[in-house]
């Protein structure tokens, strides 16, 4: 079983080219549900403030690679039944991490996109939206804070997502067959 790693900035595209895995029949594990389940249980509205405080004070107990930690077993549990993507892959630790436990299957896959339109998406988004300075703040932070930049320029395959949905999944679709 192969797993297929998305990496890329907010609001660049990694759940759209996530649910194309899906389709073709790959399980999907959310970094981020560890978050959003985190915020739930401490009773925070779950909103930008409410999920860094959780992202920091999870990475400050686990180190860096603390969400790799943490989905680790929701991974191999998945790999058991079939394919996984991984939806939000984000420091070079976590990177780190699963190249060594899970050599020769995992597929890093950086999803790029312009930050204004990023930005854009971001705004207008039903859950979690984010003005354009708070997405600017959140692109810093995970540049100089959890170290974003290296699975984006060691990824195996890039998207560009500059332009329409339609070519977003046509790319998409190319790297599910790549990876075989």
């Amino acid at each position: 079983m192969k797993v297929a790693a998305l990496v890329g900035m907010p609001g660049s595209g990694k759940s759209e080219v996530a649910r194309v895995f899906q389709k073709h029949g790959y399980a999907r594990v959310r970094f981020g549900d560890i978050t959003d389940d985190e915020v739930k249980r401490r009773g925070l509205k779950l909103d930008e403030g409410n999920e860094r405080l959780v992202r920091e004070g999870l990475r400050k107990e686990h180190g860096m690679a603390a969400y790799a930690i943490l989905n680790l077993p929701r991974i191999e549990a998945a790999l058991q039944k079939s394919n996984v993507v991984i939806d939000g892959l984000y420091s070079w630790e976590e990177y780190k991490y699963l190249k060594d436990r899970l050599a020769g299957r995992l597929h890093v896959v950086a999803v790029w996109s312009p930050p204004e339109a990023r930005y854009a998406r971001l705004s207008n988004r039903t859950v979690r939206p984010l003005s354009a300075g708070q997405a600017r703040e959140r692109d810093y932070a995970e540049i100089e804070k959890v170290n974003k930049g290296g699975p984006i320029a060691m990824a195996d395959y890039s998207i560009s997502n500059d332009s329409t949905l339609d070519l977003l999944t046509g790319q998409a679709d190319n790297i599910v067959r790549a990876i075989g």
